[in-house]
């Protein structure tokens, strides 16, 4: 079986869209299913394990996120044996779209989701809206959804002006309002930051006991971006299959934060606009101590100018340990 599954380990990248997806559908049809939803939707199953992800993912999303122009769960199939039902949109639909009810209609209506032992969905922004939507298809499953919409209806998300195209589509009929398809999960997780004012507005609207928020500050409008280019999305996704996930392992892995420039750079510019130069000179210490990191370094050295100017006291230098103490 698992030389049957190393063929999804295949290059599609530079493939032009009718080539890929029919390449893609090919590569899941040996294994599982493939299955058109319309003019913006298909899905792809590949039937492994006892375990389910489902993601949902878009065409473009696929095609910048991964080197090899497959759907993200491929590498967890691969390496963790799991099963995987991919919800692919061409652009950002929300999934709302009567074919993909209808998809899972058929899904519940079949029992698909009871021939699992542990189902997972899985999303990111558009995408993490409809994995929490959809997961209500899946009583008792785990979800993992960063930075999502809780809706796009104007009545209740007024504040939010973006999307504003998407001002005419209905997020009230079936599988509408977010945060309530969630009440049926046994858990899930939403990943954003809250420096981000619209992100962390909808964030606030999936507080519910079952729920638990965590806080990536300064990762900005990317954070499923960040997260891969830190190497520790796969690392959360099998926590939480492993039913391991928590907020200290979330905080954990996210240490890796540390030593990614855009986080660093964000939080560099959070503390210019505080006007905290003290904080700035100890950031720009740390990080130089550890990268090469020349912007920071020039930065710091700009800083001891200042200080030396008498702008601000210079932070001391911290002490070592001294390894003869007794």
């Amino acid at each position: 079986m698992q030389n049957g599954i190393d063929s999804l380990d295949q290059d599609l990248s530079g493939l032009k869209p009718k080539a890929w997806r029919a390449k893609l559908a090919e590569l899941t049809e040996a294994h599982g299913l493939y299955q058109d939803l319309g003019a913006r939707h298909f899905a792809t199953f590949v039937d492994h394990g006892n375990t389910l992800l489902v993601t949902f993912e878009t065409v473009q999303g696929i095609q910048n996120l991964s080197e090899q122009a497959l759907p993200l769960g491929f590498d967890l199939v691969r390496n963790q044996g799991w099963s995987h039902l991919c919800l692919v949109s061409n652009g950002d639909t929300w999934f709302r779209d009567e074919n993909v009810y209808t998809f899972f209609d058929q899904l519940d209506d079949d029992g698909f989701f009871e021939e699992f032992d542990n189902v997972l969905f899985y999303g990111a922004g558009p995408c993490g809206y409809a994995a929490s939507a959809f997961s209500v298809s899946a009583p008792g499953a785990t979800v993992l959804a960063i930075q999502p919409q809780a809706t796009l209806d104007p009545r209740i998300t007024e504040w939010d002006d973006r999307f504003t195209e998407m001002r005419r589509t209905s997020f009230t009929d079936r599988y509408g309002y977010a945060p309530e398809m969630l009440d049926g999960a046994a858990k899930a997780f939403v990943i954003y930051d809250p420096y981000e004012p619209l992100d962390a507005m909808h964030a606030a609207l999936f507080a519910r006991p079952n729920v638990t928020r965590l806080r990536m500050p300064f990762m900005g409008t990317a954070i499923q971006t960040r997260l891969i280019e830190m190497e520790i999305l796969y690392a959360l996704m099998a926590d939480l299959g492993a039913n391991t996930l928590s907020e200290s392992a979330f905080y954990r892995h996210t240490r890796a934060r540390r030593n990614n420039g855009g986080y660093l750079k964000r939080l560099m510019a959070q503390l210019d606009h505080q006007d905290r130069p003290y904080m700035v000179a100890l950031l720009c210490r740390n990080v130089t101590s550890r990268l090469r990191a020349p912007r920071f370094r020039r930065r710091l050295q700009g800083l001891q100018k200042r200080s030396q100017a008498g702008e601000f006291p210079w932070p001391p230098e911290a002490k070592k340990a001294d390894d003869s103490a007794q």
